[in-house]
């Protein structure tokens, strides 16, 4: 089977990873790909990966089996639908199934029809609905953009005044809209589902880290690390989260006629009144998913065709390996607010070279003198697995410790408050 992955990330490096091991795959290309996916598989030009007809070239060029389409900006833009009608089976939502992810409030209407249990919220488009909003469901307050935000969206905060201003920046967007949510109290968890349309799989709970800082401070970002799996959730959580939210939302997707095929993820807070969902997202997150897939021995390249073929049941259970993992951001100098691009890293060697651990380029780019430079805000995940998380972590942070980029930063607590058995979920013994 031959896999074209979209996408130059570390969610992408992680889905080439993964594809590459499955041995019914016998060649994985990536459109554009990066520096370090490029030392797997083939990397092809690509501009823009919202670019259908761009994609379509590279999918015909190399005769695929199967694409696999990684961030959220070309299934939003319909990538997925233009490969469909030209005969590929693809793996990720088309556009209609995609505004999950695309709108906040299109996916609070799901959940209102599937019965999925969920924050109340409030759709406003004038700054008086916001207040009014606001003084409805109190502080601490949650704002969010209705449109894809890349993580960053997403303002939670006790200061009134610095909710109206992330809303009036949201409003301010073209077709400004956004939603206002009560604040779900508990430790947050990712459940990425595998569906087909009618059927739903799911991966082992992650848990990520949003905020730039140790111990949660600073602003949020696209995330700073994650670990799998949670030893102080629930068990069986993930079959939970199939029944009563993924499910429920496949069926209600069904029903409108926009089915859904690809990679639904969960985004809930564990509160006091049981699991809640946060977010819906329609992609693998980044870097939560590198964990989950990470921890999964189920050959990827199979699972992923079974599922854009809607022949998810035919396909055995998921299996995942016993280890734990953990990853940990580097990130560049200014993260989040204003990282700086260009520079030099050095120590990729010394760091894939520490026993359990590699290292996943998020935004990374070759120089002309074939240096490895930074090109984005998270430039690196670094991945261990290890018998727990304690030695995973101590695995992540001995291979973290080899690299170097200047201003670069990253945070020292991943999977900390876990491995000590510190996390509690409200109104539990857990």
């Amino acid at each position: 089977m031959k896999v074209l992955v979209i996408g130059s990330g570390a969610r992408e490096h992680a889905l080439v990873r993964g594809l590459s091991a499955d041995p019914d795959v016998s060649i994985v290309v990536a459109a554009p790909g990066n520096p370090g996916i490029d030392l797997i598989a083939r990397c092809e030009p690509l501009a823009d990966v919202c670019d259908a007809d761009a994609v379509l070239a590279v999918a015909a060029r190399h005769t695929v089996d199967l694409v696999v389409v990684g961030p959220e900006a070309p299934l939003v833009a319909g990538v997925a639908d233009a490969l469909r009608a030209a005969g590929y089976a693809v793996y990720g939502p088309s556009a209609a199934a995609a505004r999950l992810e695309g709108s906040k409030s299109f996916a609070k209407e799901v959940m209102a029809c599937a019965g999925v249990p969920t924050a109340l919220a409030h759709v406003c488009t004038t700054m008086a609905e916001v207040q009014a909003a606001l003084d409805a469901l109190g502080a601490p307050h949650v704002v969010k953009d209705d449109g894809l935000a890349a993580g960053k969206g997403v303002v939670v905060t006790d200061d009134r005044e610095a909710a109206l201003a992330h809303a009036a920046a949201c409003l301010a967007k073209p077709g400004g809209q956004l939603v206002v949510e009560e604040f779900l109290d508990g430790p947050e968890v990712s459940v990425f589902c595998i569906c087909d349309g009618t059927s739903v799989r799911a991966l082992s709970p992650a848990q990520d880290f949003k905020r730039v800082g140790d111990g949660d401070a600073g602003p949020n970002t696209g995330g700073m690390g994650a670990y799998s799996p949670l030893p102080w959730a629930p068990p069986h959580l993930s079959d939970w989260v199939i029944e009563h939210i993924a499910q429920p939302t496949i069926d209600e997707m069904h029903r409108r006629g926009t089915p859904f095929v690809g990679t639904l993820y969960v985004g809930l807070a564990m509160t006091s009144r049981g699991p809640r969902v946060v977010e819906f997202n329609a992609r693998f997150g980044d870097p939560d998913g590198q964990v989950s897939l990470a921890r999964l021995l189920t050959p990827l390249g199979t699972l992923l065709y079974a599922a854009a073929t809607g022949r998810l049941d035919d396909a055995d259970d998921l299996h995942h390996r016993p280890e734990s993992a953990v990853v940990v951001v580097l990130a560049a100098q200014g993260y989040p607010a204003a990282p700086v691009s260009g520079g030099v890293i050095e120590g990729l060697d010394a760091a894939a070279q520490v026993p359990g651990s590699w290292v996943l380029h998020a935004g990374t780019r070759r120089a002309q003198d074939g240096r490895i430079v930074s090109a984005g805000g998270r430039v690196l995940d670094v991945m261990a697995v290890g018998a727990d998380l304690a030695s995973a972590r101590d695995t992540a942070y001995q291979a973290v410790s080899c690299l170097e980029l200047d201003g670069g930063h990253y945070r020292t607590d991943i999977a900390l408050a876990a491995s000590r058995g510190e996390i509690r979920i409200p109104g539990s013994d857990r």
